[in-house]
């Protein structure tokens, strides 16, 4: 029997003939549930009497055996006596639920709307409704007050908000303006926190040919985010107020826009088709500044142009073209600000393609081709403690300036941002980069490179808690991307502003980890795996550290690529001090990338907590060059406070062991 699970809504089985499996009594469905919530992880038996009381009763050990298996024999009821069961299995001390990636109601939904992000209107309208019709309630609905159900509960809503922008969004695209009015004003009126949801309201209206409402609309957000939250309208609302008073083209220009866009392109596409041979070297090039273009759209675009990089690359060598090869490699461009790696296998094989060119290049000549792959290298091998990087960041750097050519510099300089790692406290070195690409691109029309360069500097003046001019920096980033179609600019400026909100301290830490919950599901499906995992719990840990509130997390939270920092604290939040002390001791070296500094301070505080002295020693070493700057906010996304906190917190455990 195929059982599908459903979450969005009280939580319920079905079987495959769509009737409901009868799950017993509430601990029942609890259990089903915490399995659920861990994602194919194992959730120990110790682990689940502590989620279903509050007082464990004895025997508690055996209720929980018993309620899994009255579980299997209603999930899996054609199961021979002593066969083992398939769907919820015993490993080691616990249990695991080993359902299919389209088995649970919400885990569809989330492939549904990070899909919907790459599509055009037409396309992604149907992909939304259709998501967007499995919610029967509340996410666990029946679970709304266990801290175990908390977190997902929490990050599902907020994706279910952003897929209701994104429909009215997709209906907006199609010329469905009045259509989308009624969702979005019962959206903003149960979620006014949402600027996004007021800029849609007022901009449906308006193209609905009410321009007063639209204006009522812009003056009632502003008065609820001034009054309620203490903030001002951001830059989306003030613009649209704006365009709305001049009537400015741009707001009833996309649907007729767009028809002819696509019969523009279509007839482009078709003629190239004809004109251009199947197997001409010139399509290769073409395809690239096709990715190129694809890989700023973010979502499922972003992943797509990474494949079939590799492929054209790979491609491009089968021909045995050098000059070739090195343009193939070289015009994927794509400036990158997040300094770990989307997909590491991939970069490995752009990088050694890279190199191979670099070699077979004939030795005079090709300059412009050379620094462009040398500045591929650089930016493909951040994050890595290998010497290439800097040293083909540097040879790109000054091959680029030899040449005065402002491309190949822009690009260039992205690669020996990515390669400013080395140690702690590098962020006025980064701000240096970043004012260079500002000018360097605007006065050369660079405007991919001109985000990246306001980006840059908006991480580096956060570094330095600098705030009013990286402001001003977020903003012209997303004026940029606004005017450019950049959406995944959108991710980096979100995530600086909940930054900002949990920095300056004015805030309660509710209202800076709903700001933080919003920039997450940004995140979601924006095809950029190196930031997203394990994002969201780092920045919520490090909020409630700061705040002298316990971790009360999860042991079993999806950490990402933080785990062996986070780790300690974790096992001391749980009272588990020698597991702790054996944790910090097999941490790795911090990679050299945007929240070095945050590591080092994570390792530092359990050093101080297990009185570890080799690694309080080391860590107030690593991190004294920062003790001017916030731990962690020259990532522009999240902080543990000021790294000046951290170490005198640090020199006195060394000048006063307990």
């Amino acid at each position: 029997m195929a059982v599908v699970f459903g979450v969005l809504g009280p939580v319920v089985a079905w079987d495959d003939a769509g009737d409901l499996v009868r799950l017993r009594g509430p601990r029942h469905r609890a259990v089903l549930a915490r399995l659920i919530v861990a994602r194919g992880r194992v959730v120990p038996v110790t682990g689940l009497v502590d989620d279903l009381w509050e007082d464990p009763p004895p025997g508690a050990v055996g209720a929980v055996r018993t309620f899994v298996a009255a579980l299997r024999r209603a999930l899996e009821p054609r199961r021979p006596p002593r066969a083992p069961a398939r769907l919820l299995v015993t490993v080691g001390p616990g249990y695991a639920l080993h359902a299919a990636p389209d088995a649970v109601d919400a885990w569809r939904f989330e492939h549904a709307v990070a899909g919907a992000a790459a599509l055009s209107p037409d396309a992604a309208l149907p992909r939304l409704e259709e998501a967007l019709s499995r919610w029967r309630g509340p996410a666990y609905a029946d679970f709304a007050d266990e801290p175990w159900a908390r977190a997902e509960r929490s990050r599902l809503a907020e994706l279910r908000l952003y897929a209701v922008e994104r429909r009215a969004e997709a209906r907006l695209g199609l010329g469905l303006a009045a259509a989308a009015v009624p969702d979005l004003d019962a959206h903003v009126a149960e979620h006014p926190w949402r600027e996004e949801g007021w800029r849609l309201l007022a901009l449906a209206l308006y193209r609905s040919g009410r321009q007063a409402d639209a204006l009522g609309v812009l003056r009632r957000a502003r008065s609820l985010l001034v009054e309620r939250m203490g903030v001002d309208p951001g830059p989306g609302l003030r613009r649209l107020e704006a365009d709305i008073l001049h009537h400015a083209d741009r707001l009833t220009e996309a649907g007729r826009s767009g028809e002819t866009t696509a019969r523009v392109w279509a007839q482009a596409t078709a003629a190239y088709d004809r004109a251009v041979a199947f197997d001409a070297r010139t399509r290769l090039e073409s395809t690239v500044g096709l990715l190129r273009g694809l890989a700023v759209t973010g979502g499922g675009g972003l992943r797509a142009a990474r494949e079939h990089r590799v492929a054209a690359v790979a491609a491009a060598e089968e021909l045995g073209d050098a000059e070739l090869t090195a343009r193939v490699i070289g015009a994927y461009d794509v400036p990158a600000i997040w300094t770990r790696l989307d997909d590491p296998e991939q970069a490995g094989k752009v990088v050694a393609a890279a190199e191979r060119t670099l070699l077979a290049l004939p030795s005079e000549g090709h300059e412009a081709a050379r620094a462009r792959l040398l500045a591929t290298i650089a930016v493909e091998s951040r994050g890595l403690r290998s010497p290439r990087g800097p040293q083909a960041a540097r040879q790109a750097e000054r091959i680029a300036r030899d040449l005065n050519d402002h491309t190949v510099l822009a690009f260039a300089l992205n690669g020996v941002f990515m390669q400013t790692f080395h140690r702690a406290g590098l962020a006025p070195r980064r701000a240096e980069i970043g004012a260079e690409l500002v000018a360097l691109s605007e006065r050369h029309g660079l405007a991919t490179f001109e985000v990246l360069g306001h980006l840059v500097r908006l991480q580096a003046l956060g570094a330095s808690a600098d705030f009013p001019p990286a402001d001003r920096h977020a903003d012209a980033a997303d004026r940029l991307a606004e005017r450019h179609e950049l959406p995944l600019v959108g991710v980096f400026t979100r995530w600086y502003r909940a930054l900002r909100l949990d920095a300056t301290g004015g805030a309660p830490v509710t209202e800076v980890e709903a700001a933080y919950r919003e920039a997450a599901a940004g995140t979601a499906g924006a095809g950029m795996p190196g930031l997203e995992r394990g994002l969201l719990p780092l920045a919520l840990l490090c909020l409630r550290l700061r705040h002298g509130l316990p971790a009360a997390t999860d042991d079993h939270e999806d950490w990402g690529p933080y785990e062996p920092w986070v780790r300690p604290l974790v096992l001391l939040s749980l009272d588990r001090p020698e597991e702790a002390a054996a944790a910090l001791r097999a941490v790795p070296e911090p990679p050299r990338d945007l929240l070095f500094e945050l590591s080092w301070c994570l390792t530092a505080r359990a050093a101080v907590a297990v009185g570890d002295h080799d690694t309080m020693a080391r860590a107030h070493d690593e991190l004294a060059p920062a003790a001017a700057e916030l731990a962690g906010a020259g990532s522009g996304l999240l902080t543990l406070g000021p790294v000046a906190s951290h170490l005198a917190a640090l020199t006195a455990a060394l000048h006063h062991p307990s």
